[in-house]
């Protein structure tokens, strides 16, 4: 029997605008990674692309970068670069030819594909030796009083508005199956400097910030901003916010 391939999961062509202006980039060592570790650096296949963060990083050290993401909306707000082609295409199916990809990477996005089918496809594109990375960061952390807000916000406000994936987010992919040969990598993480607008802008982009506004309104949201803004002082000050980078990476 044919298993039919499973829906696109959907939550971020609504805030697509926000999440190309608000969400981090990703490091310049992760890209760097990816690129020495790949057998050739011809083409990389970027899949579930969002608006191009990791894309155009890797355009900078492959000859050509296709992105792909099943969102309109996230390829319209896609940052544009010479050797990146954005097509809207999801994961699964990806309309690439076989055999041409040095690189199969898929950033913050391997949790809502249907896995089987991705791989499938990665294998498909994937020339012998290429490498396929999965890559996810979780909560951002600031400092300890901005920290205790955020994870008492993420566990006790939104805890039932995630969806069932976020999971995967959460232990940084080692719950995922990953049948390829694994490469040891290199601790990575995202680093920016930001004011308050930029955190909370970040913050509105998560899937379950929207299903809770959208279930309830947005009190439980204005009254986290709110005490952020206390914890954080003048609302000007720029304070170093990370990630720390999840990465299982794999060769075919």
């Amino acid at each position: 029997m044919v298993t039919a391939p499973r829906r696109f999961q959907d939550h971020f062509s609504d805030v697509a605008a926000a999440y190309a202006a608000h969400r981090p980039t990703y490091p310049a060592a992760l890209a760097d990674f990816l690129a020495e570790t790949a057998p050739r650096r011809e083409l990389a296949w970027d899949a579930g692309c969002g608006s191009g963060q990791l894309s155009v990083l890797l355009a900078d050290r492959f000859a050509r970068v296709i992105a792909t993401d099943a969102s309109p909306e996230q390829i319209a707000h896609a940052a544009p670069h010479p050797n990146v082609a954005y097509a809207c295409a999801p994961a699964e199916a990806c309309g690439l030819p076989q055999r041409i990809a040095d690189l199969a990477v898929a950033a913050q996005a391997a949790h809502w594909f249907d896995l089987p089918a991705y791989y499938a496809e990665v294998r498909r594109v994937g020339r012998p030796g290429s490498v396929v990375a999965l890559v996810t960061y979780g909560l951002v952390r600031v400092d300890h009083a901005i920290d205790r807000l955020v994870d008492r916000f993420y566990v006790e406000v939104l805890g039932s508005y995630w969806p069932p994936e976020r999971r995967h987010v959460a232990d940084g992919y080692r719950s995922l199956p990953f049948p390829f040969d694994e490469i040891v990598t290199p601790h990575c993480e995202i680093q920016a400097s930001w004011a308050l607008a930029d955190l909370i802008g970040y913050l509105e982009t998560w899937s379950a910030v929207w299903a809770l506004e959208r279930a309830v309104g947005p009190a439980p949201f204005e009254a986290f901003r709110r005490e952020l803004a206390h914890a954080w002082g003048a609302d000007a000050t720029a304070r170093p916010a990370r990630w720390t980078l999840a990465t299982r990476v794999g060769r075919l």
